[in-house]
């Protein structure tokens, strides 16, 4: 299927027999309604948020498992040592469409995104955004404009920062174990 009217793309992907269309943040609304309305992606499976902070600077190595395990101590690069290709920003919001018809089909439209900026809300699209968005925000801070309840769903409502982004600090309580004193 071509995707060549789509409003907003800046790049169509193509690999391991999926199609990614990278769209302009300010286009998404404009290049969703086009996708739903005339090529008939009418559900909305997932947005998927990714924090790419960071994203290859570190020197190439990591683990590889295999059928016994890993060893957590003994790190390599096992193949081919190459730096991942740069990001164009920090975030990456994944909206996965899928047309529902005789032959199903499924296309990612993705936007970038830097820390602050926000995307326009899809929920009048599709009712399901809702809760995907707000679990954007909760889990990541990207704001939604145009979002008719844009707070956190699974934090509490004081909880301060986000979990999911790689600059979260890793801590928490300390634990209590029933044979300390």
């Amino acid at each position: 299927m071509g995707y060549e009217g789509v409003p907003g793309v800046v790049e169509t992907r193509e690999a391991f027999g999926e199609t990614t269309l990278v769209v302009d943040p300010a286009r998404l609304l404009e290049a969703a309604a086009h996708l739903r309305d005339e090529a008939g992606f009418n559900v909305l499976a997932d947005i998927a948020a990714a924090d790419y902070l960071g994203w290859g600077e570190l020197g190439v190595a990591g683990y590889i498992g295999t059928a016994s395990g890993r060893d957590l101590n003994a790190p390599g690069s096992q193949g081919y040592a190459r730096r991942p290709e740069p990001k164009p920003k920090r975030f990456s919001l994944s909206y996965h469409l899928l047309r529902l018809a005789d032959e199903p089909l499924r296309v990612r439209l993705q936007v970038w995104l830097d820390e602050g900026e926000s995307v326009p809300s899809v929920v009048s699209l599709w009712p399901t955004a809702d809760w995907h968005e707000r679990e954007a925000f909760d889990l990541m801070g990207i704001s939604f404009d145009g979002h008719p309840n844009l707070t956190r769903i699974l934090m509490e409502d004081d909880w301060e920062g986000h979990p999911l982004r790689k600059d979260y600090p890793i801590g928490g309580e300390p634990v209590r174990f029933s044979g300390e004193e």
